[in-house]
């Protein structure tokens, strides 16, 4: 996105592309079947995009994760990602869950939705944050079955340096563009505490070894300074999260390049039936402006996410999300995250990435037709992104039309 607008804009879109930006007429009449859509005056921007998502987390709850017929996991994530794309968000990197098959289901035009950016499962140790399994199981290094959540390709337990780089590879076949480690403890997770440190430099660099032969990246959730320091260290190009970043480790982040996926947290994004996990979501809500006031003092390459997960519910609370940016960034800034910003943090998939016949996040001749006529003006009032079902008038992905209330 640009740091500029433009008035009496025409673009003319021809099959998924944009093929022309110009302030003069530049499109045919309806004779030359052409589709004509009158602005009057609103706001044009790219397709939003949310750096990290669960699709199927964010569509089932706990209860039907654990003990919900495997075809109404997949039905609720498709349904799911409609929602989201009527939401305006046109690109998704999906963070945990079995995603592929509903990206390659959308992309072949079955289903409607947002392009994805899969991970596939969460690679975790056990005991880690994507150890879902109960605490009376017994691991299956040492003779125990898959938890539920493994069964269904939304996490992975491995342990030691072979088993990672087994589960990465398994990730990967199964039509990964990136890996998603967890590297410490988490609100939703229920055995390891905020502070712990998860995995060794071996097994991360393991990972991202692996990662990296097969052309893509690493990204790691974890939020404390030892943790981050961990995985910068041993190459990963994302932090996800980082709300207890202290300013040292904020400016070793700007210093190595790596990019900063981070979420505007407030307490009631989520909620816990436990006090201690309670707690552990108060902590980090707790870090969220100071990490971003750091951010931009150093420079961080930053990038917005919503990491909603297992609170069908709250699905909508994505565009509340989006417009709460705006309480930290310039208006113009958070835009640009939303958009653009987020587009550059995909483009690391490299080889993996099956979106590269178009550029995301931009209105541009050769860009992906991924537009949204917004009823007000964003960049005075981001507000009005938060209400999409009012808001946007339009929404275009791929040259589609989605939505049209004009």
């Amino acid at each position: 996105m640009s740091d500029r607008t433009q008035d009496n804009v025409d673009v003319l879109v021809e099959g998924p592309h944009v093929v022309a930006v110009s302030s003069s007429p530049v499109a045919g009449d309806a004779s030359d079947g052409v589709v004509e859509f009158d602005g009057k005056g609103r706001f044009l921007m790219p397709g939003l995009s949310d750096a990290h998502v669960h699709l199927m987390g964010n569509a089932n709850s706990m209860i039907e994760f654990l003990q919900g017929p495997t075809g109404t996991l997949y039905g609720n994530t498709i349904a799911e990602a409609k929602r989201m794309l009527l939401r305006g968000f046109t690109t998704v990197r999906d963070m945990g869950g079995d995603t592929a098959p509903v990206k390659a289901l959308i992309d072949r035009g079955v289903f409607e939705g947002p392009r994805i950016f899969p991970s596939q499962a969460m690679i975790s140790q056990t005991s880690g944050h994507a150890d879902f399994s109960f605490v009376y199981d017994v691991p299956e290094e040492f003779g125990g079955k898959p938890s539920r959540t493994e069964d269904i390709h939304f996490t992975r337990v491995a342990d030691g340096v072979p088993r990672v780089l087994a589960a990465v590879r398994e990730q990967l076949k199964q039509g990964a563009t990136q890996i998603k480690l967890t590297l410490g403890g988490g609100a939703a997770s229920m055995y390891d505490p905020l502070n712990t440190l998860q995995y060794t430099p071996d097994e991360i660099r393991a990972a991202v070894q692996a990662a990296t032969d097969y052309g893509t990246y690493v990204a790691t959730h974890v939020y404390t300074p030892a943790g981050i320091a961990r995985a910068i260290d041993a190459g990963v190009a994302s932090i996800e999260h980082g709300h207890l970043a202290d300013e040292e480790t904020v400016a070793k982040i700007a210093d190595a390049g790596v990019w900063l996926s981070m979420q505007p947290f407030a307490e009631d994004d989520h909620h816990y039936p436990d006090p201690v996990r309670a707690a552990k979501n108060t902590e980090i809500c707790n870090g969220t402006e100071q990490v971003y006031d750091w951010a931009k003092k150093h420079g961080v390459k930053t990038a917005w996410g919503t990491d909603l997960l297992l609170e069908p519910q709250a699905a909508p609370r994505q565009s509340a999300m989006a417009a709460r940016l705006g309480e930290f960034y310039t208006n113009l800034d958070a835009l640009k995250m939303l958009t653009s910003g987020n587009a550059s943090l995909f483009e690391l998939a490299g080889e993996r990435n099956t979106y590269r016949g178009g550029k995301l996040g931009v209105v541009a001749e050769g860009a992906w037709a991924d537009l949204i006529l917004v009823d007000g003006d964003p960049l005075a009032d981001l507000s009005v992104i938060g209400d999409p079902d009012t808001n946007f008038a339009l929404i275009v992905k791929n040259g589609h039309v989605v939505k049209n209330i004009l």
